[in-house]
């Protein structure tokens, strides 16, 4: 007698269906839909409008190829912006990779009130970023705020901190940076980012409280991660303080180094919030980060289009220095304890 020959698409199906995969798929398919609701469709409509000419404001929609990342590069403001964020990032980063170690070092050793201390630094963390931008903001006021208090102890006068766009800095601009890119021939308006404002250091200094306690738990997981044999075996040698962190300490927190390193390049390339709070972008445009400039572009411009390839090039650079770290800094990196 032959047999009736089965459908192998049909076949197939039966099998998923008889199987644990298909219960795993629909158990994944909430996290998929989220994924490509607030991702990958997202992600897909970037690429697409940084070759468009998407204008909001009246129906304008036209395929214009390159165009976009022509201007990009050409628009003062957008270079003004990428060497804003280039200064924050330079700031911030080691600022808060080594105030987070230190902390991390002294929240290691076994006092009263430890599980106190702890939370007290990372409370920041959890506080929304609008709400501590706020508060701050009024810190910084020239007239009531805190800072201004403090410093009138040593005889300053107050410090208009959100408004001031030149710095203790500046004379080195004024007397030896602007004199070299003058003699190089080049102009020096698509330089004054190097002239770091009071306003800018606000912010970093803001970035500092705020993101420290987070990088503080990871170091602090680090070094708890570190056997302690390796100390006893030191202190048996006679071996000073400086010499077991140099020793075993820092090498042995390479892999949590890097990976604060990599996530703290790509926070602070999308410093926004307080920005867009605190400083509006100015004064002058000295505090005008890249994504404050993407976020003018598009939803006060209205130039979607513009906006998006800004967007994406911002997107390949984190890429890049994610890559570059990967391959510079992630080959220092010692795995074994």
């Amino acid at each position: 007698m032959q047999t009736k020959k089965q459908n192998p698409a049909l076949e197939l199906i039966r099998r998923i269906r008889s199987s644990d995969f298909f219960v795993a798929y629909l158990f994944l398919l909430p996290a998929f839909a989220i994924l490509f609701t607030f991702t990958l469709y997202p992600g897909f409509q970037l690429v697409r409008l940084s070759f468009r000419n998407t204008l909001l404001i009246r129906p304008t929609d036209m395929f214009i190829g390159l165009e976009n990342f022509q201007r990009m590069f050409e628009d003062p403001r957008f270079w003004n912006s990428l060497g804003n964020t280039f200064i924050f990032v330079l700031l911030s980063v080691p600022l808060q990779m080594s105030i987070a170690l230190l902390i991390a070092l002294g929240l290691k050793i076994k006092v009263k009130g430890l599980a106190f201390l702890r939370a007290s630094y990372f409370s920041p963390v959890v506080v929304s970023m609008v709400a501590v931008s706020m508060v701050w903001q009024f810190l910084y006021n020239p007239n009531l705020g805190l800072f201004n208090y403090f410093i009138s102890f040593f005889g300053m006068d107050p410090v208009n901190w959100l408004r001031t766009s030149s710095s203790f800095l500046t004379p080195i601009w004024t007397s030896v940076f602007r004199p070299i890119i003058q003699t190089l021939g080049w102009s020096t308006a698509n330089w004054e980012w190097i002239n770091i404002s009071t306003a800018m250091l606000a912010i970093v200094l803001l970035a500092v409280w705020k993101g420290t306690g987070y990088y503080m738990v990871i170091y602090l997981a680090g070094l708890m991660d570190i056997p302690e044999e390796l100390y006893e075996a030191a202190n048996v040698d006679g071996a000073t303080t400086w010499q077991k962190f140099t020793k075993i300490t820092w090498p042995l927190l390479s892999p949590t180094t890097y990976l604060i390193l990599v996530l703290q390049m790509i926070n602070s390339f999308q410093v926004f919030s307080s920005v867009y709070i605190m400083t509006g972008g100015g004064p002058s445009r000295k505090t005008e980060v890249i994504v404050f400039y993407i976020y003018n572009r598009a939803f006060e411009s209205l130039e979607m289009g513009y906006a998006s390839a800004i967007a994406l090039f911002l997107f390949f650079l984190l890429l890049g220095l994610t890559i570059f770290q990967r391959t510079v800094v992630g080959s220092r990196v010692h795995y074994d304890r």
